[in-house]
């Protein structure tokens, strides 16, 4: 069975290299034509079930890729980021880069946000509800920290090892059918855009 975890296309605060957490913003007119590439793989893929997150940024998404009806699940939210949400990737580099990249390895927990552990587990346990709520493939229309967290929790993958998650993009795992804890990587950024190796988390 196929995992196929779709991030989100760019939004207006991705464009400005800002962390969302758990707020929100549109998709930007780049986002929209991502996600508008993206279904020509989800037509290929040939899901049989679809969920996302209950974020705006994804049911936009999925309303997109022609999946709009899908049922949202609060577990497959965006990391909360607490007091770095909507500080921009730049200024958060600026003042203090060995933090910055300690945080997007899961090593520091900014004020108020979900310690990195806590974050993955969450996830796990939403992916691993719908991965056993039914049969055949299941595309999930969620974040970039999701997906890394996703790795993490079934690769044994930790984030300081993954480069980013191109908005507009799909990471495909293959699980044992009830085997629901470890997975094998078919393929990560695979979409119809260049990988961006400097976007914001």
């Amino acid at each position: 069975m196929r995992l196929i975890l779709m991030r989100h296309g760019e939004t207006t605060w991705n464009a400005q290299s800002r962390l969302q957490g758990q707020d929100n913003s549109d998709l930007s007119e780049r986002g929209i034509e991502q996600a508008r590439r993206f279904s020509a793989f989800v037509r290929a893929l040939k899901p049989a079930r679809v969920v996302s997150s209950d974020l705006g940024r994804t049911r936009q998404t999925a309303e997109l890729i022609g999946h709009g009806d899908c049922p949202s699940d609060a577990r497959l939210r965006e990391w909360d980021m607490g007091s770095w949400t909507g500080r921009t990737k730049p200024d958060l580099i600026a003042a203090d880069a060995e933090l910055y990249h300690a945080w997007r390895a899961g090593a520091y927990t900014p004020e108020g946000s979900e310690p990195w552990a806590v974050f993955r587990d969450r996830v796990a346990g939403g992916l691993r509800h719908w991965l056993a709520a039914g049969s055949g493939d299941l595309l999930a229309v969620v974040h970039g920290g999701v997906i890394r967290a996703a790795l993490d929790a079934f690769l044994q993958m930790p984030p300081a090892r993954v480069i980013p998650v191109t908005p507009g993009t799909g990471t495909i795992l293959s699980f044992t059918p009830g085997v629901w804890e470890t997975a094998q990587l078919e393929g990560y950024n695979i979409g119809a855009v260049v990988p961006d190796l400097s976007v914001a988390d």
